[in-house]
């Protein structure tokens, strides 16, 4: 059975070893992340534990599998990680639909997210769920000593109200 709800303050050692098995994962195409290892494990954990209001989990029969986030509850899906044991299961569809919903019930019309470019199967899962890049840069990384390409995906989740032909306000 699948779940999803809110995290909890005691669990942020947990949420940062599944954010970070994921992270790896994601990051194997980039190489060369042996240098951001030991920044990333802190990272997660820092995160997770200041910033665990913010995050949704998912869990499968009760034992936590992946979590997003949206660190100024806006628009914006900061983080969005699921545990490679479970990738396949269809948890990533359920927990992007629940903070779809999260996102338009606070009223924005939009979610927008980005990842490096490299993560060919984050953004195939992104774009399969109707999210389009509409950016590409390119940045430089002190810890990598070379350039990592980012693309922003972006997914328009209701049309904005306009005023219909002929109303004046």
């Amino acid at each position: 059975m699948i779940t999803i709800r809110n995290a909890r303050r005691d669990e942020a050692e947990l949420l940062a070893a599944i954010g970070f098995r994921a992270w790896e994962k994601a990051m194997i195409p980039v190489g060369e992340t042996k240098a951001m290892v030991e920044g990333a494990r802190s990272a997660f954990l820092n995160f997770t534990r200041s910033g665990w209001l913010t995050i949704s989990v998912i869990e499968l029969n009760g034992q936590p599998a992946g979590w997003a986030a949206r660190e100024d509850l806006d628009e914006n899906i900061t983080d969005f990680w699921i545990d490679p044991d479970f990738q396949g299961l269809g948890l990533g569809t359920a927990l992007l639909e629940e903070i779809e919903k999260e996102i338009l019930h606070q009223g924005f019309n939009k979610a927008s997210l980005q990842t490096h470019a490299k993560n060919e199967e984050g953004v195939r899962f992104f774009e399969k769920h109707g999210y389009a890049v509409n950016w590409l840069t390119i940045a430089y990384n002190p810890k990598l000593d070379r350039d990592v390409q980012s693309v922003g995906l972006s997914k328009q989740l209701a049309v904005p109200a306009s005023p219909a032909y002929g109303q004046e306000f």
